[in-house]
């Protein structure tokens, strides 16, 4: 009788709970991105937002040697140490969280090579990115982008594109909302109309009928079946306090934080080498310094 009362609680439980999560999946679209995700990554994303002052152990040490025996640290020549942590990056087998990290990241890299400012805030941000992972301007023109690299057979839904869309509602509000304005959106449909504000769902699969219908008629723009590809991903920086010129690696920590601006003779490049003979040093905001 125990065992069956038991038995009963438990399933009514799982009903509740089960509810549950269907009800905050249809209010929150990006939940159903960490449906098998491992805890670990999980934990990763929440606690991947360090800020700038962040003095901890772990971010003084030079990320290179997670990717390095101590013996290969300790004996290679620093731009051949770092080129082999670089190239062990890529070829590492990743986590959910780690592909569609890079894939943000590729993303960003197509638009800053198109001349737009990135802010690359799904990295930045984690899970409260408010599902925006890229926000790319250019003169008076700004596209929020979501990025999402899923596997063929997964397709997106039109609650993504809501989403989308209400994220771009609350960009406008926070950033572009003239002041005085008496709350109607208007000016807002002016924008998107124009291309001023453009939301672009950006991903590796096929969106659903019902999903780029809405996409037509909202105006959101649409980018289906976006493959990554390999991309220069050392980014060459030039210091405007001081001037140096600084190259930065994917796992460095202000990798994400630091933009390529061509007009100032900063680029991407294949490897370190390729950086350092055209005058980049390695950050080195792991030694306990600034840049």
């Amino acid at each position: 009788m125990e065992m069956a009362r038991r038995r009963r609680k438990a399933e009514k439980l799982y009903r509740v709970l089960a509810y549950k999560l269907q009800y905050y999946e249809e209010l929150f679209p990006w939940l159903i991105d960490f449906t098998s995700e491992d805890v670990e990554d999980l934990i990763q994303q929440i606690t991947n937002d360090q800020s700038d002052a962040d003095d901890s152990e772990d971010s003084q040490m030079d990320q290179a040697r997670k990717w390095l025996t101590k013996a290969e640290y300790d004996k290679l020549q620093p731009a051949d140490r770092y080129q082999l942590a670089l190239e062990r990056y890529w070829s590492k087998k990743k986590s959910r969280w780690e592909v569609g990290r890079d894939y943000e990241r590729y993303i960003g890299f197509l638009y800053e090579s198109s001349g737009y400012s990135v802010y690359y805030q799904g990295i930045v941000k984690g899970l409260k990115d408010l599902g925006r992972d890229l926000i790319a301007t250019k003169g008076d023109v700004t596209e929020v982008v979501q990025c999402k690299r899923w596997r063929k057979e997964r397709v997106i839904r039109e609650k993504h594109i809501f989403q989308l869309y209400g994220t771009a509602v609350e960009y406008y509000l926070k950033n572009r909302k003239p002041k005085g304005d008496s709350g109607q959106f208007s000016l807002f449909s002016e924008m998107i109309s124009d291309q001023i504000i453009v939301p672009h769902f950006v991903t590796s699969t096929s969106l659903s009928d019902e999903a780029r219908e809405f996409a037509a008629v909202l105006g959101v723009k649409v980018s289906e079946s976006k493959p990554f590809e390999p991309y220069p991903s050392v980014k060459c920086n030039v210091s405007r306090r001081s001037g140096e010129k600084i190259f930065h690696l994917p796992f460095d920590q202000q990798y994400d934080r630091t933009l390529i601006e061509e007009e100032r003779n900063e680029c991407y490049v294949d490897t370190v080498h390729e950086a350092e003979s055209l005058g980049f040093r390695r950050a080195y905001r792991w030694r306990g310094k600034s840049n």
